[in-house]
């Protein structure tokens, strides 16, 4: 059997990374939104610490996002955090800023590291300087395509993460735009209910069949993609590459449709490490997603195999 491809999804709540664990999942991503961006849902430290617990029992992993961009504001409490999290037995930390390295030596943790520097996580150089500092995998762009993705592997000091599946963020800023227009507007715009929940969207003129959900908290504005990656078809040339981790985003999604998601990419994973040679994708696996996928926003292959205009 081939080695397989660990399968990693974002989880929201306790619950949530419990289920998605039993759906199939090799490891969770957690976290609060005050150290992590675009949490898939808000959890304490000690709600972290119970997920771990209980997905340590399943067998599978738990990473904590501490990948926001860290303020002044937050540098005193930073080590605390991470040294908290660390305790409860996380396994690995997702991190962004440099400031996060600084912390973890002065709360002297030694977890592994994630590097996910979002768009900026592009060249195979940038990573191994990371690996150089002590990071143990990078989460690339999602905007490089197929045969980026699998030279930057070749190349790669450390292991490689790529999104597979889900929306990707294709805006952010610090500022809360949404609530400065209704301002500017005139109008009341109930800034604490701007979350991702209200349904919120941007759509341009000349496309109007698109739809960008977007969403503030406490990290600011985000703009996410009108579609959703979905790489199940292909997966197993990620595989082929070598690609150390398959990442699921979960992010606007409900529980039916993210278990959905983690038994079908599980099947695939499944089926190809049993027999690399004689592994065929069936389409009957993804008829599950597609029967809860949204009707305004279609399955593409995201930038795998074109440069995606959004």
């Amino acid at each position: 059997m081939a080695t397989k491809s660990e399968l990693l999804v974002t989880a929201g709540s306790v619950r949530e990374a419990e289920a998605l664990v039993k759906a199939g999942a090799d490891a969770v991503s957690v976290g609060s939104s005050r150290y992590g961006v675009r949490v898939a849902g808000e959890m304490a430290a000690e709600q972290i610490g119970e997920a771990i617990k209980i997905v340590h029992s399943l067998g599978s992993k738990v990473y904590v996002l501490v990948n926001n961009i860290m303020s002044n504001g937050l540098l005193p409490e930073l080590a605390d955090y991470i040294k908290q999290v660390a305790d409860y037995g996380a396994d690995a930390l997702v991190f962004g800023d440099p400031a996060v390295l600084i912390a973890c030596r002065q709360a002297g943790v030694k977890l592994p590291l994630h590097w996910n520097a979002e768009m900026t996580t592009t060249n195979y150089a940038s990573a191994n300087y990371w690996a150089g500092k002590g990071a143990t995998r990078a989460v690339l762009a999602r905007e490089l395509n197929m045969e980026q993705v699998l030279e930057f592997k070749r190349h790669a000091a450390l292991e490689v993460q790529v999104q597979v599946h889900g929306m990707t963020n294709i805006y952010h800023s610090k500022r809360p735009l949404v609530a400065n227009y209704f301002q500017h507007q005139g109008k009341e715009s109930g800034q604490e209910k701007l979350g991702a929940e209200r349904g919120l969207f941007v759509i341009e003129a000349e496309r109007r069949d698109e739809k960008y959900p977007i969403f503030e908290d406490a990290n600011g504005t985000h703009m996410m993609s009108a579609e959703d990656i979905c790489m199940l078809e292909s997966v197993h040339e990620l595989i082929e590459g070598g690609i150390d981790s398959l990442r699921i985003e979960g992010l606007m999604k409900s529980l039916a449709y993210n278990e959905a998601v983690v038994r079908a990419y599980r099947t695939a994973i499944d089926a190809y490490a049993a027999d690399p040679a004689g592994y065929e994708f069936n389409p009957e696996w993804q008829e599950p997603i597609e029967a809860l996928q949204p009707a305004d926003r279609p399955l593409s292959f995201g930038f795998f195999y074109k440069d995606q205009v959004y």
